[in-house]
């Protein structure tokens, strides 16, 4: 229900949003006070509650008039207390309540606005956040309601949605207004299986102190309903503790279910288990339901859903939002659907034949809703979360930090070729399909399931082309054609022919280039574009590692069955004067393909060096196969045999460094892998001698890198221009003025703006949606001293605790690295000030702007201090916090929004 807000005015009556909102619900805080409802809608509501129905908000105004009022699970203080905490925290904050389904998760939350809709302004998302900046608007919108006197912090209730996208969104659309938004986004997340952390979470399981409270409502329900709370499933279910006695005696119905001749009241009940068996809060329309038993001489006829759904009508739930929106109808609880499904199974209507039958009599129509065919489609290609599990091969790691990686295919997919056979999953996929015939993920998936679980690589390649054909601009959809001839190359019995591994290969390569010149012109989903190509909030580096892997298989097979090919691959000896020894002339039609693979491999090597290097997810780590297979091919194909100039040239441990190092990326990277000073030193020994005018960036930053080593080794700077990212860095590294200097000879702001120009050009498409990692630091010290590589940091604070080394997010992102004492005495402190959402540096008497590590700083304008880092777009603000202002005067003067106090109808 997407409504108006208004709060009262602190003279008179109520001021409302200039317009409607559509995607949020807003919990007034007057809410229902004053209003005047007929006698049947109160029980009702109820009734419609506790057999299963989702809550509104009217239940909970029900409640606060009942003997015992609404029953509040274990985690509601917790939540609330987070809730609130969060409410005194910068800019805005985040409070997660993870929960299994059916446990009373989003009721819990629910209750939560209710019980807070006097101390915040109170939402719920029902719209989609496929349009982020849209929901931004609409918080913004809420929270100017009423004007300034009403301002109130926005407490936004999501339900599994992702919210760093929504939280960037509002991020910049508070910057386009003159006060400061503060938001609160409680982030209501469903689990299979959840596990205890920081993060308030509900279980199928009650608590003795619930267990009481359950029972003493049970009691007052019986005094008011009687017989009638036999019914109330979504309720007993909960008070029973979850019983699997009480949901199979509630599903007996379901155990004479016979395969032939199923009746439409059978078929229809089968599609609503499935439905909510594999997603949860998913619903049929009543229309649909009623259209499906409209048939031959019912055609005409008016009756009444529930009389003729009987006798499964009681562990059935029909809801209605409000008065304008269409009626729901949905099993009364996901353990219900569950049991139903799987008896229905035992009795032979296996879930295939009911897929198939759903898809063939429910999804055929047009104008089939699109929330319904979402639903359809998420049962069939949504991949949940394996069972989380500590990642054991990389150290320690903290408490709440783990590996989360998609399961194969949906579950139901999963669970009919567990049960049935992977032919079923395929059949399943097929009809829906072709039921969907404009969809590309599920001929994609369809694609994926039958070279990797059927191994038939020929109609993998013909349903991988028929979802290229459906969506030809989506690259994401385009990577399943070369995984399905890079798999079959991979799976081939071996020995195989050469000839065969290069047709197969030359096949996969084709694909691969396809999908990498799709991403390439994949832009960022906030970017304009002509309408046609696609967006991807993400870039696609799957068609340029997936070239690595394939290159790697080939090797593998190609050097296995003859040695000679190892020189070949390498470009030592050309195809044509070691024909004889491999003895195939036809392999000469691959002498191209062949020729491309070194300098292929050296330009996504270089790729994922940058990648890696100056990048990560902003919530786990990348892979460690990635790096590993990059290294890997790098090796096969050209660390392996440098040329015999190089030879000449270098040492042993040169050439072994040479992969590393021939970029400013491969230095950083050579000290990521822990590189000694004398390692350094010759690499930086190296360069003046051989490639002095040509890496003249890379030379400078191993002088830099080497600087942290070592106070010994001296070297000038060579002064050749260049405009990349990495020139402007060092540029900024190397003038920006120490403490105590008055000014700096270079125009700083200029400087940074250039930076920022260069990686938009280099790196932004490659780089958008990840943490850029800090490189350097300001240190104290002069010179070359001063520059602190980000590494030295991380082994200050391993020193004090072995548990740290990979928590990059704490570390990092949440800045907790720099509350170590001997960090902070490694950097210096640079004077700044926060403005209109902007930080500003104080260089020599003029003001600088930065990025801020934490936008959350920027919400409050005042003076502050920080640590300054360098990424490779451009300096960065770390570790912000307010520092005394001269006077008083002055910080009042600054401020454009009122001091924190206790939140009211006279604003915080």
């Amino acid at each position: 229900m997407a409504s108006e807000p208004s709060w009262p005015d602190a003279q008179s009556g109520t001021l409302e949003t200039q317009h409607p909102l559509s995607l949020l619900d807003v919990l007034h805080a007057n809410q229902f006070e004053g209003q005047s409802f007929t006698s049947e809608l109160f029980p009702q509501t109820e009734k419609s509650f506790y057999s299963g129905a989702p809550p509104t908000w009217l239940n909970f105004h029900i409640s606060d008039q009942s003997e015992s009022g609404f029953i509040k699970r274990d985690g509601y203080a917790a939540l609330v207390e987070k809730v609130r905490d969060s409410r005194k925290k910068r800019g805005i904050s985040t409070v997660k309540l993870f929960h299994q389904p059916g446990c009373g998760g989003t009721t819990l939350a629910m209750k939560v606005l209710w019980d807070l809709r006097k101390e915040f302004k109170c939402a719920v998302l029902t719209g989609s956040t496929s349009n982020v900046t849209k929901v931004a608007e609409e918080v913004v919108q809420l929270f100017t309601a009423g004007g300034r006197r009403s301002y109130k912090t926005v407490l936004l209730l999501v339900n599994d949605q992702t919210v760093l996208d929504l939280k960037d969104a509002v991020r910049v659309k508070m910057q386009q207004v003159p006060f400061a938004t503060k938001m609160v986004l409680l982030s209501c997340v469903r689990k299979d299986e959840v596990q205890h952390s920081d993060n308030v979470v509900l279980q199928k399981v009650l608590s003795e102190h619930e267990k009481h409270n359950f029972n003493a409502k049970k009691e007052e329900l019986w005094k008011i309903y009687g017989e009638q709370c036999g019914r109330f499933h979504g309720f007993n279910i909960i008070q029973k503790d979850f019983s699997p006695a009480y949901v199979e005696e509630a599903c007996s119905v379901f155990k004479p279910t016979k395969r032939a001749n199923k009746p439409r009241k059978t078929q229809l009940a089968a599609f609503l288990s499935l439905l909510n068996a594999y997603v949860p809060d998913s619903f049929l329309l009543e229309s649909q339901c009623r259209d499906f038993f409209q048939h031959g001489a019912d055609r005409h006829q008016d009756f009444s859903l529930e009389d003729r759904m009987q006798p499964f009508s009681h562990l059935i739930v029909t809801f209605q939002r409000d008065e304008r929106s269409d009626k729901k109808v949905r099993m009364a609880h996901p353990l219900i659907a569950q049991r139903c499904t799987e008896l229905m199974a035992e009795s032979g209507v296996t879930r295939s034949d009911t897929a198939r039958n759903l898809l063939t009599y429910l999804c055929r129509d047009q104008f089939l809703p699109h929330l319904v065919v979402g639903f359809v489609k998420d049962m069939l290609t949504k991949r949940g979360p394996k069972p989380k599990q500590k990642n054991r091969t990389q150290g320690p790691i903290n408490a709440t930090q783990t590996q989360e990686d998609p399961e194969r295919y949906a579950r139901l997919i999963l669970d009919i070729q567990r049960m049935e056979s992977g032919k079923e999953s395929a059949s399943v996929l097929k009809v829906a399909s072709n039921v969907f015939a404009g969809d590309a993920f599920i001929p994609q998936a369809l694609a994926r399931f039958y070279y990797t679980e059927l191994k038939d690589y020929n109609l993998a390649e013909m349903w991988a082309s028929r979802a290229k054909q459906r969506d030809p601009r989506n690259s994401f959809v385009a990577d399943t054609l070369g995984q399905v001839h890079k798999n079959h190359l991979k799976n081939t019995q071996r020995p195989i022919d050469p000839c065969l591994v290069l047709q197969l290969a030359s096949k996969a390569i084709e694909a691969f280039k396809d999908e990498e010149r799709l991403a390439e012109n994949e832009c960022d989903a906030n970017a304009t574009g002509d309408g046609n190509t696609k967006v991807s909030h993400h870039f696609n580096n799957r068609g340029q590692f997936g070239y690595l892997q394939l290159c790697n298989d080939v090797f593998d097979l190609l050097v296995s069955q003859n040695d000679t090919w190892r020189e070949v691959l390498t470009k030592k000896v050309s195809l044509h004067s070691a024909l004889e020894s491999l003895g195939d002339k036809r392999l000469m039609r691959f002498n191209d393909l062949i020729s491309s693979f070194r300098d292929e491999i050296q330009r996504k090597c270089d790729f994922f060096n940058k990648y890696l290097t100056y990048s990560k997810p902003k919530l786990n780590d990348d892979p460690d196969y990635i790096s590993q297979d990059t290294s890997g091919c790098y090796k096969n194909f050209v660390g392996s045999y440098p040329s015999e100039y190089f030879k000449q040239k270098g040492a042993v441990l040169i050439r072994k460094l040479r992969k590393l190092v021939d970029t400013s990326a491969g230095v950083l990277s050579c000290l990521e892998r822990e590189c000694n000073e004398s390692d350094l030193k010759e690499v930086t020994t190296w360069w003046e001698q051989i490639f002095l005018q040509k890496e003249s960036i890379s030379y400078i930053v191993a002088l830099v890198a080497l600087r942290n080593n070592s106070s010994e080794f001296k070297q000038k700077m060579p002064a050749i221009p260049d405009n990349s990212p990495e020139h402007h860095m060092l540029a900024l590294l190397l003038c920006w003025p120490a403490d105590g200097e008055a000014r700096c000879l270079l125009d700083l702001g200029e400087l940074i703006q250039r930076m920022k120009r260069s990686f938009e050009n280099a790196y932004e498409n490659h780089l958008r949606s990840r943490y850029l990692r800090p490189l350097f630091f300001m240190g104290n010290g002069k010179g070359l001293d001063r520059i602190v590589y980000r590494k030295v940091l991380e082994n200050l604070l391993l020193e004090q605790n072995q548990e740290t080394e990979q928590d990059w997010n704490n570390n990092w992102i949440e800045e907790k690295i720099f509350r170590d004492p001997n960090v902070q005495a490694r950097l210096v402190k640079v004077e700044g000030v926060v403005r209109s959402y902007q930080l500003f540096a104080t260089v020599g008497g003029k003001e600088i702007e930065l990025e801020a590590n934490n936008q959350d700083i920027l919400w409050r304008p005042r003076q502050v201090s920080f640590y300054l880092g360098f990424t490779i777009r451009g300096p960065v603000a770390f570790a912000v916090h307010k520092a005394p202002p001269p006077n008083k005067a002055e910080e009042n003067s600054m401020m454009n929004f009122p001091e924190d106090k206790p939140e009211g109808v006279t604003g915080e």
